[in-house]
């Protein structure tokens, strides 16, 4: 059964997962005047969403019970699996026509899992993660990478222009998730530069917020450089996207090139270095507290 285009005061919206992207996410939903019925591990995450007018449910099939689209964002592919696939999953609780959309970044060997285990149920899917981290989340600017049937897509179009503003079709089932994999990999190499140059300019005495005017509009310019680099100057490490996070993201990429017989050795490299970050305690930081690992393998204190 082909599902309507969703709109406003028609299309009941299901949400799994209130982090540190997933609540605005969900936030731009409900003022774009869409009911939403709400689940997290932790109802105290859900307040603001509560307060904004979403009700609140027990369990992941609560959630699909009583939504037409059935959006989940969480931690690891293990938490994917349980709120989609688990006993009290969504896809338990789904009514045929339902569209489950897993904006996870997580493995796409599980989308198509997710995928063929939805249609035996007459169920619709699409994996379609996301960038932009928690500044796109709440400036409503997230990339939306999708994976599945492209009419699907189009009918959820409306609720992704609630939360982003690049909405792209990847191609089939799982297609998504090998989207974003591709954007881990630019950003993993990429802020192992960044830091080192940070490293640099700081070693040699210049002001970075000065250095920032001009490297930042230059070749050497990047939506990270942008948004992190001033992070970095402030001292501030707290997550837009979590260290422990971006590590799963890595061994996925690193798992799939594997599969594919390629051999990505910057990839790997920033995997070790960022492994290295988290066994300093910093998993829950920001994907910038790379910075705090190689001030310390550089015997650095600030």
């Amino acid at each position: 059964m082909q599902p309507a285009t969703a709109a406003a005061g028609k299309t009941k919206i299901g949400w799994i997962g209130a982090g540190v992207m997933g609540r605005s996410m969900c936030g731009h939903l409900l003022k774009g005047g869409y009911t939403g019925i709400v689940y997290t591990r932790s109802k105290e995450k859900a307040a603001d969403l509560i307060s904004a007018g979403a009700s609140w449910a027990a369990s992941p099939m609560e959630v699909a019970q009583q939504a037409d689209v059935i959006f989940s964002i969480v931690g690891f592919p293990k938490d994917v699996r349980q709120v989609l696939l688990g006993e009290n999953g969504a896809l338990s609780g789904a009514r045929p026509g339902a569209i489950l959309v897993d904006m996870t970044t997580s493995e796409p060997s599980l989308a198509v899992e997710v995928h063929t285990a939805a249609k035996a149920k007459g169920v619709h899917s699409l994996d379609a993660p996301v960038s932009g981290g928690d500044i796109g989340a709440r400036n409503a600017a997230l990339s939306i990478m999708v994976g599945g049937d492209p009419s699907i897509m189009e009918a959820v179009r409306p609720l992704f222009e609630c939360m982003g503003k690049t909405i792209v079709h990847q191609g089939g089932p799982g297609c998504g998730q090998h989207t974003k994999m591709v954007n881990q990999i630019l950003i993993a190499s990429g802020m192992i530069a960044i830091c080192e140059a940070m490293l640099y300019g700081y070693k040699s005495g210049l002001d970075l917020k000065t250095v920032m005017q001009s490297v930042s509009v230059g070749a050497a310019g990047s939506w990270s450089l942008n948004n992190l680099g001033p992070r970095i100057i402030d001292r501030n490490f707290e997550p837009g996207f979590f260290v422990e996070h971006f590590i799963k993201d890595m061994g996925i990429a690193l798992a799939e090139a594997e599969r594919m017989n390629l051999c990505l050795p910057g990839l790997a490299l920033a995997k070790q270095l960022y492994e290295a970050v988290r066994a300093q305690g910093y998993g829950r930081k920001g994907t910038h507290a790379l910075m705090l690992a190689l001030e310390h393998l550089c015997h650095i204190q600030r």
